[in-house]
């Protein structure tokens, strides 16, 4: 059994969110965790949720909607209120499509992690070209009272490092199977296995043999078996320990 930890089903537009998780069922994902990136959709979203066993949702603003997106620790606090509702996020940092003078993005940050501090549920964390920042607020907020993913890793092995003391997990996506990540994928074969997880970010970066495509969570499994062949480990190993880390931070 293997856990599309991040996925946006509202997001793919090509068949239904029924569809998506019928084929990704097929492939041996059996519990997907379909995330917010903003608060407007979000009702539309946990409806979703609410009609598709194993399916499971977030609460938050990603970092790049734009400042003026109302944002405070009470309404999220409420929306989260949903047994549905496992994680807030995804929030965090990006340095590469939001530029200029980034405090109202940091302030964002630290709104839900006193969000998910309130909540007692994990964060979702989105860091691009902003690993010190991230790590600095993370520790700042003392966002180790939760935990959460650091979603869709690409950074670093001492970021993962610092990420997994701070009780987070590592979680690799589609990019891990692309021939021009040989950085990230050096990690990949670092991270212990009881602190990893896998991903799609659908319907974004679609692993190979799926590049250039739009990703969907049954192709969770393409990253699972790579990262396999990559560690010289049984598949079956993987899907196994990723699941049982999912199930584990969402206890």
């Amino acid at each position: 059994m293997l856990v599309d930890s991040h996925c946006h089903l509202d997001l793919i537009k090509q068949t239904t969110p029924a569809q998506l998780v019928a084929a990704a069922n097929a492939q041996g994902v059996k519990h997907l965790l379909c995330v917010a990136v903003d608060l407007a959709h979000f009702p539309n979203m946990l409806t979703m949720a609410e009609s598709l066993e194993n399916v499971f949702t977030s609460v938050g603003i990603h970092p790049n909607t734009p400042a003026q997106a109302v944002c405070n620790v009470e309404t999220l606090v409420t929306l989260a209120n949903h047994p549905k509702v496992i994680a807030i996020g995804e929030t965090g940092l990006d340095y590469y499509r939001s530029k200029g003078d980034l405090t109202w993005q940091q302030q964002r940050f630290r709104t839900h992690i006193q969000a998910a501090k309130q909540v007692k549920k994990p964060l979702i964390i989105h860091s691009r070209e902003a690993a010190t920042d991230t790590i600095r607020l993370l520790r700042e907020e003392q966002a180790a009272e939760v935990g959460g993913i650091m979603h869709c890793f690409v950074d670093d092995w001492d970021t993962a490092q610092q990420a997994m003391d701070l009780g987070f997990y590592i979680s690799f996506s589609g990019i891990v199977t692309f021939n021009s990540a040989k950085a990230l994928q050096a990690v990949a074969k670092l991270v212990p296995l009881n602190r990893m997880l896998v991903e799609t970010d659908s319907p974004y970066l679609a692993p190979v043999p799926h590049r250039g495509q739009t990703n969907q969570p049954a192709y969770v499994r393409q990253v699972a078996e790579f990262i396999a062949k990559l560690r010289d480990e049984p598949f079956a190993q993987i899907a196994q320990t990723t699941t049982q880390n999912f199930f584990q931070l969402f206890s």
